[in-house]
Order: structure tokens, then C-alpha cells, then sequence
């Protein structure tokens, strides 16, 4: 049996910006296994959600993850909405879409310079991080906040976007599509780029299907999916707009893919401001009742769900998330194996994975109900004690 040594990645690691674990088994150069290990965030967002009032949970689940400091509320919202059937003024409703697409071009930039970085191509690193200042001004200008915004609240939105900053906020955009036409053609023109994007790290459309991959990780192998699109809210359905797809899989395309969507989201924001109607931003509902409710977006990485249930008291009894990161965390162990040790940072980075997104808390589930409490697990280490007495003969 020949020994395959393995390389292991994380979960404290200068690669990563938050802890993870990837343990990489290698023929040379060659990756033949991965194994993947999730899990060691635990912060307890959803419990703390079930402990305060449906107006302090958007406050909670904003503090997810700063990238997505708005899909989360949005999704969180829309939940008890759900639950309520309330309904949300039209001038709220597009001002959530400006806010989402906001959002969604600050974090695909953000993805282009940390994978120019991984790549070794630090000026697209300086550049993209550089060319988002402009959308975090707007957010700052809009909102009070460059990250964080508190915007969002049940049947609407805290803060209405003001004539006067309607000019300054296609003046920014406009600045902003400079950079990125001069972005755009550093990255998807060079050749080096080319080589060594193209063909690395391929997720088959059959595969992405299999594996239920969303957001651009699924768009980049042919799936057409999009929630703003299949399930629409906010303003989504009321302006025109594509779709961005590709057909190969590799990184190159789901490069190209969020590139592309930067495109759409300044559209998107431009037409909401032309046609935003005027009105009420907040329909100020009073009691949540009984019931069940799910809230859906599509976040920058994918499609983000809420699941909240309520008893008709001011909290959340149950408070369920899931991150887009989640579901396209498999796919690495699918496009990684057959490649070369030195593409497997920049598979990783393509799905740009958000791991605080991700792991709010952890759960063993066995037979033993009681193994998480402090019995069980005084139990257990008692039980290794004798074991290990047994063993070594002790009495």
C-alpha cells in the first residue's frame, strides 16, 4: 500500500479568513482525496434570535456576516411577513431591491480582488478592493453605514432614500462602471488569466444539479436558476433584467459570472431609482399571530432561507438559517480531485465561500438525547477513564 501524504488547510490558516478545515491527500502534485470538515464557528445566532423580539432578530441575524449584512435581514423580514401576510409598501419594496444589489456589487467585488490575490495578481487585489469604495459610499450615504446597515424591518424599511441623494447615487455608479470596464478587461482579456482559469476546477451542470449548487456556482455550469427571477420579491419582478449563465463550470466562467452581474445589479439599481413610486416606506404592523413563515433571497453567493415559527408572543420560538455557502460547500470535493495542489485555493475561493454565513452552531445527533448536556458529557468522560483502566490493567 503506498502512503499518499496529505496536506492539511486550516481550520486557522492564512489562507483562510475564518476557521475551516480542509485535509488534502495528494499523489505528488496531484489532489486524489479531500476531506472536508465543518464546523468550528459556534456562535448561537439562532438561539439568541429565538431569545429576543422579532425587531431585535433583524438586528441579530445582520451580524451573520458583514458581505451579507443585508441578505440576511431581507430574508429575516420577509419570514415574518410570511407569517403575518403583511403586506409591504411599493416605495419599501424598491428600495429593499437598491439596498440587495448594493450589497451584491460590493461583495462580487470584494470576490475579484481576494481571488486576484490567491492567484498572485495583487493589483487585482489593490483594484477591487479599491473600485468598491464608491458602492460603500453610497451604502454610507443611504444608510449611515458602509457594513451593517439596519435597514430592513418588518413591513418595510427604517430609512427612506431622499431626492438629494438620488444624483450622487448615479454619479458614484457611474464612476463605479469606469472602474469596472477597466477591471473587467485586466481580468477576463488577459491570457495568463485565461490559462489559468479555464478548465480548472470544472462543476458539470449534471453535478451542480446533484449537488443542489446555487448562486453563481450553479449559473457558471449552465443552471439557470435565480430566486429574484423564480421566486420574486421586493421590486424584482416590476424591472427588467437577465440572467447571467455560462456553460463551462470551471473558474473562468463563474469569474465571468459575477462580473457579468455586477452589470445587471447597476441596471437594476438605476431603473428602481427612475421608477421607484412615491408613498410610505414602513406599514407599521402590530401583532405577529401564530404561524409558520419562510423568507428567500438571492444573496451575492445564492439563494439564503429563513425559517421562523411563532406563537404569537413578541419572539420567535424557532429561528432557522440556511446559507447558500452551505449547500455549495460540497461541490469542492467534486471539482478539486484531479487537480494540481496549487489550483486548490482558487476552486475553493470560486465558490466564495462565507463560513460565518454558515456556521452558526453546531449539532451532534445520536441516539443519546442527552449527550450535549453537562451529564452526558461527564458521563462520557468518565466512561473513557474506566475504559482506559481496563486497558491498561489498572484497577
Amino acid at each position: 500500500m503506498s502512503y499518499k501524504p496529505t496536506i492539511p488547510i486550516g481550520p486557522y490558516h492564512p489562507l483562510q479568513e475564518e476557521p475551516e478545515f480542509y485535509k488534502l491527500v495528494v499523489d505528488g502534485e496531484k489532489v486524489v482525496d479531500v476531506d472536508v470538515r465543518i464546523g468550528w464557528n459556534h456562535r448561537g445566532i439562532e438561539k439568541i434570535s429565538e431569545s429576543k423580539s422579532f425587531d431585535q432578530s433583524i438586528f441579530i441575524v445582520e451580524r451573520i456576516c458583514g458581505i451579507c449584512s443585508s441578505s440576511h435581514p431581507i430574508t429575516c423580514v420577509q419570514a415574518v411577513e410570511d407569517i403575518a401576510g403583511i403586506e409591504v409598501p411599493e416605495r419599501a419594496l424598491y428600495i429593499r431591491s437598491i439596498i440587495q444589489e448594493l450589497e451584491r456589487l460590493h461583495s462580487h467585488m470584494l470576490w475579484v480582488g481576494l481571488a486576484g490575490h490567491f492567484l498572485g495578481y495583487n493589483t487585482v487585489f489593490m483594484w477591487g478592493w479599491k473600485y468598491r469604495e464608491p458602492i460603500c459610499d453610497i451604502m454610507e450615504t443611504v444608510t449611515g453605514n458602509r457594513q451593517n446597515y439596519a435597514m430592513l424591518k418588518v413591513g418595510g424599511v427604517r430609512r427612506d432614500i431622499e431626492k438629494e441623494h438620488v444624483s450622487y447615487i448615479l454619479t458614484r455608479l457611474d464612476e463605479f462602471l469606469r472602474q469596472l470596464d477597466l477591471l473587467k478587461g485586466a481580468v477576463l482579456d488577459d491570457p495568463v488569466i485565461h490559462a489559468r482559469l479555464k478548465g480548472v476546477g470544472i462543476l458539470t451542470k449534471e453535478k451542480a444539479v446533484d449537488y443542489a449548487a446555487l448562486g453563481p456556482t450553479a449559473r457558471a455550469s449552465g443552471v439557470d436558476i435565480d430566486v429574484r427571477r423564480d421566486h420574486p420579491y421586493a421590486a424584482y419582478d416590476r424591472i427588467k433584467w437577465n440572467v447571467i449563465t455560462q456553460s463551462e463550470g470551471d473558474v473562468f466562467a463563474k469569474t465571468v459570472v459575477r462580473i457579468l452581474e455586477m452589470y445587471e445589479s447597476v441596471s437594476i439599481i438605476r431603473q428602481c431609482l427612475d421608477d421607484m413610486p412615491k408613498g410610505p416606506i414602513d406599514s407599521k404592523p402590530k401583532d405577529i399571530p401564530p404561524g409558520e413563515g419562510i423568507g428567500q433571497v438571492e444573496a451575492p453567493r445564492g439563494e439564503c432561507i429563513h425559517y421562523i415559527k411563532s406563537d404569537g408572543t413578541n419572539s420567535p420560538v424557532r429561528h432557522k438559517v440556511r446559507a447558500p455557502t452551505y449547500m455549495n460547500f460540497p461541490t469542492f470535493r467534486e471539482t478539486v480531485i484531479g487537480q494540481t495542489v496549487s489550483d486548490a485555493t482558487i476552486i475553493l475561493a470560486a465558490i466564495d465561500p462565507c463560513y460565518c454565513c454558515t456556521e452558526r452552531m453546531l449539532v451532534v445527533d445520536t441516539e443519546d438525547k442527552d449527550l450535549m448536556n453537562a451529564q452526558g458529557l461527564i458521563r462520557l468522560s468518565q466512561e473513557k477513564t474506566r475504559r482506559l483502566k481496563d486497558e491498561m490493567g489498572i484497577k
